[in-house]
């Protein structure tokens, strides 16, 4: 008993052994929890559709074992009678730890979200990996940053100073490459918002191609005639875009005039006629067709339908079918088309008496 008293630095052999035991058990417990959280979150992702879980079981896996021995030092030495500034020391270590550890989770949970969108867009749009891995650059600077601002603030470093350079730093940057600054921000816009996708067909003003990659500064599209059109990323997002790729189905209206000496039997037949010409077609949905209106020189029929295919060959080929079914049925029901013509009406009249 008499060894238990003795004092090693200014307290007891048994404090110290008991310190020593609640240091091993905290340890272990807390390694034990970790591990049983991490297992239950895990069997509980599997279950779920939301891939949030896994970013999360991911996070947690990145605890380190060295935050959880410095907790443990703490815990122990709480039963202990240290000098003040072993105390301070013990405090300040912990919560630097803790920042630490928090920049590992945020940083692994980002990671894994990046990577997830990653994959997604390699079948998509493999140019926006370029793009992703940049963003993730970006959140990881910006990440260890503030925790290394907050771990110096903790320490008693005034960063009061640091962060004003760096503010006056970063305006000088940002105003010596806000062109580039735009271009890179406006690719993350077209990352995430995703107006467009490789592959898709746009139309920009008098421009129009087929998108081929989205980089850091710019858009390359390929046009019809072959050449590439290069768009910057900020110009192209202020541009009114028309994307034909996200097209589901394509409107068709067209007009057809038949001559004013059609009986109108013959005229109530045409919209049943066009109906025809249209279901004939496969991949279509027939909407209306309408005697419209009294021409110039003929009788206008207006038909409207839906090809339920985006691509424009065979929205060409069916209109040349419709076409067909049209002008054989007239044919056959000797409907003539009017062309542009105009008659002359002359009146012979008798001339006055004085002007005989």
């Amino acid at each position: 008993m008499e060894l238990l008293n003795r004092e090693i630095l200014d307290n007891s052999l048994q404090t110290w052994l008991v310190a020593s035991v609640v240091f091993f058990v905290a340890a272990l417990v807390l390694r034990i929890v970790s591990g049983f959280i991490q297992r239950r979150l895990s069997a509980f992702s599997k279950r779920t559709r939301t891939n949030i879980d896994d970013y999360l079981v991911a996070a947690l896996g990145k605890t380190k074992i060295l935050f959880l021995l410095i907790i443990s030092i703490v815990l122990a030495s709480s039963l202990l009678t240290l000098p003040v500034d072993i105390e301070v020391a013990l405090e300040h270590t912990l919560i630097v730890a803790l920042l630490i550890q928090i920049g590992f989770w945020v940083a692994e949970f980002s990671r894994e979200s990046l990577d997830h969108y990653r994959k997604r867009s390699l079948s998509e749009n493999p140019a926006s990996v370029t793009t992703i891995n940049v963003l993730g650059l970006f959140i990881r600077i910006t990440l260890w940053s503030v925790v290394f601002l907050l771990a110096l603030d903790n320490l008693g470093v005034d960063i009061t100073a640091l962060i004003a350079g760096l503010g006056i730093g970063g305006i000088a940057v940002a105003l010596a490459s806000q062109k580039i600054l735009g271009d890179l921000f406006a690719s993350l816009s077209i990352m995430l918002d995703r107006p467009f996708a490789v592959g898709d067909f746009l139309i920009l003003d008098d421009y129009l191609g087929s998108v081929e990659q989205v980089g850091l500064k710019t858009t390359r599209l390929r046009s019809l005639s072959g050449e590439q059109l290069v768009f910057s990323n900020s110009d192209l997002l202020d541009s009114r875009i028309r994307n034909y790729g996200r097209m589901y189905e394509r409107r068709v209206v067209f007009k057809i005039g038949v001559t004013y000496y059609t009986p109108r039997s013959k005229l109530k037949a045409i919209p049943a006629i066009m109906r025809n010409a249209v279901e004939a077609q496969e991949h279509t949905r027939f909407d209306r067709s309408h005697f419209a209106s009294y021409g110039d020189y003929s009788l206008v029929f207006e038909t409207v339908f839906y090809v339920l295919m985006p691509d424009y060959n065979v929205y060409m080929d069916i209109q040349q079918g419709v076409y067909f079914y049209i002008h054989e049925q007239f044919e056959r029901e000797q409907i003539e088309f009017a062309f542009p013509t105009q008659q002359l009406f002359v009146t012979q009249t008798e001339l006055p008496d004085e002007l005989k």
